[in-house]
């Protein structure tokens, strides 16, 4: 991840922070702020499909967010000091999660379709959609993901042996 061209070029980044059964993403995250980079991670708003990207300050800020009854770290709703992707500058690059991929770039994820939205919000941005990479194990790759008109595929799939 971190030698890949569009990773190196991109200066304005999201990433989620991983869950246990996830590729781990606080390495590439500590590197994101050693290279100079922003990085955003999610904030997802319960009981409807809303996401923003909100800015992180450091990678010790990690431990101030709060734990959602999802067990994922976020922002708190209260939280309104931070920056929003898609309100300054968009972003150049999303890595994105999954439960399964395909190689056509097809992305199940967890049912809510926060990403899909989220997507087309950055797509009606100045800067317009940004790279996404999709962050998987090899086990999580399949012959083929059910999809609707409303999923947005991913650019690029990166696993072990891809």
């Amino acid at each position: 991840v971190i030698d890949h061209p569009k990773y190196q070029e991109s200066k304005r980044i999201a990433i989620f922070l991983s869950m246990p059964d996830e590729i781990q993403t606080e390495e590439i995250i500590k590197d994101i702020f050693k290279q100079g980079k922003e990085c955003f991670i999610p904030r997802y708003k319960p009981q409807s499909n809303h996401m923003d990207m909100l800015k992180l300050s450091s990678v010790g800020d990690i431990s101030s967010l709060a734990l959602t009854s999802w067990n994922i770290l976020q922002p708190s709703d209260d939280d309104n000091e931070r920056e929003e992707a898609l309100a300054g500058g968009g972003l150049d690059l999303i890595f994105m999660p999954g439960l399964g991929f395909d190689k056509k770039g097809n992305r199940l994820g967890r049912g809510k379709g926060y990403y899909d939205t989220y997507l087309e919000r950055c797509m009606k941005h100045p800067n317009g959609k940004p790279y996404t990479i999709a962050l998987a194990f090899r086990e999580q790759i399949c012959e083929s993901v059910p999809v609707t008109e409303n999923d947005v595929q991913v650019d690029e799939i990166l696993y072990e042996e891809c």
